[in-house]
């Protein structure tokens, strides 16, 4: 599933030239957004409900790096799915290339916000996520 598009800036460049880790984070992030939107993990689902998410883990492999002018697209991947807590991949790519520049694989719980403690996914989103696995 495309999460992510967009352009490396040449602000997002540190004195060697290519793109700093921060910025690698900050695209991965936007991608985790819209890739929750999605399966229903919606800015009002969150409001309303008094739930969020929580990363509790992330590895990330750099593997090619960008400069400023460089198109990137992130693909996410669902990985696991289970109760509380969801596994998933972030892959970053070079558009100009088709080369994988980043790799991030995240966890992620489903919170409560009043209580501050991890709470089931409602089944709809469940079942949203484990549709992403099947096509994956």
């Amino acid at each position: 599933m495309l999460t992510y598009r967009g352009t490396v800036y040449p602000w997002h460049c540190d004195h060697v030239g290519h793109m700093n880790v921060m910025w690698y984070v900050g695209k991965f992030d936007e991608g985790t957004w819209q890739f929750f939107n999605a399966i229903g993990l919606t800015p009002a689902y969150f409001r309303e409900a008094k739930r969020g998410m929580a990363a509790v883990e992330q590895q990330i492999s750099y593997l090619r790096e960008l400069h400023a002018g460089a198109i990137v697209s992130v693909e996410t991947t669902v990985l696991e799915v289970h109760a509380r807590r969801i596994v998933f991949r972030h892959e970053m790519r070079n558009d100009a290339s088709g080369e994988v520049a980043a790799r991030t694989t995240l966890t992620a719980v489903h919170l409560d916000t009043d209580a501050r403690k991890s709470c089931a996914f409602p089944d709809a989103v469940v079942a949203a996520a484990n549709a992403l696995i099947a096509r994956g």
